[in-house]
């Protein structure tokens, strides 16, 4: 057995749940479909609640084309912003990131040899490292105002997971990011958007899990 996060929206706010499922182990994508399956399935069986797996491992067209590794935010993939936007004690930002593939950007020496990460640096703003996901959550979500504007359509899903993902071991996760969007498409408050200091005082009232 194992146990994986998703996310969904509860009283105007994102929020994080654990649910545990019958794990297959192995690197083969069936297996990692296998394991999407069960944890849908115990998602479905303890919330009644449909999910949608956002990741390249998905069976789902749509939670394929929003993931990270097909968005592109200002025509550069994503996960190539995100990593070219890092700033740190020793080195960074790495804007020559920007013009490798999204699996070179994220495995390149620099970002795990130039010390502790400071902060992100993106078109002349620095943004803090706290609330934790604060910036994967702006890009992420204006990379997805980008490519399909405010009409992203989500309302047949009410979880979002990834089972790519380990909060062992990482911070940011893609289908976090994509509850943010549907929770301010259902607010009806894009404008959040706007400004830095709106984007923080909206993340801090607002994500929760």
């Amino acid at each position: 057995m194992a146990k994986r996060p998703a996310w969904s929206i509860s009283n105007d706010s994102v929020i994080c749940k654990e649910f545990e499922f019958e794990w297959n182990a192995g690197f083969a994508i069936t297996q990692k479909q296998k394991n999407i399956m069960n944890l849908h399935e115990s998602i479905k069986k303890e919330t009644n609640k449909t999910a949608l797996e956002i990741s390249s491992k998905g069976t789902v067209s749509l939670g394929k084309d929003i993931g990270a590794f097909s968005l592109k935010y200002d025509d550069r993939p994503l996960e190539n912003v995100f990593q070219s936007s890092k700033k740190f004690e020793n080195g960074g930002p790495y804007e020559d990131l920007l013009f490798v593939t999204p699996k070179e950007a994220k495995k390149d020496e620099r970002i795990r040899n130039s010390g502790e990460l400071k902060s992100f640096c993106l078109d002349g703003e620095t943004w803090p490292l706290e609330p934790k996901t604060l910036f994967y959550d702006y890009i992420y979500v204006k990379a997805l105002i980008q490519n399909y504007e405010m009409t992203l359509d989500l309302t047949e899903y009410d979880w979002f997971t990834d089972i790519e993902f380990n909060p062992k071991k990482s911070i940011n996760c893609q289908a976090r990011s994509v509850s943010v969007y549907k929770l301010l498409q259902m607010k009806n408050i894009f404008e959040v958007m706007e400004t830095k200091d709106k984007w923080i005082a909206f993340h801090r009232k607002y994500v929760k899990g």
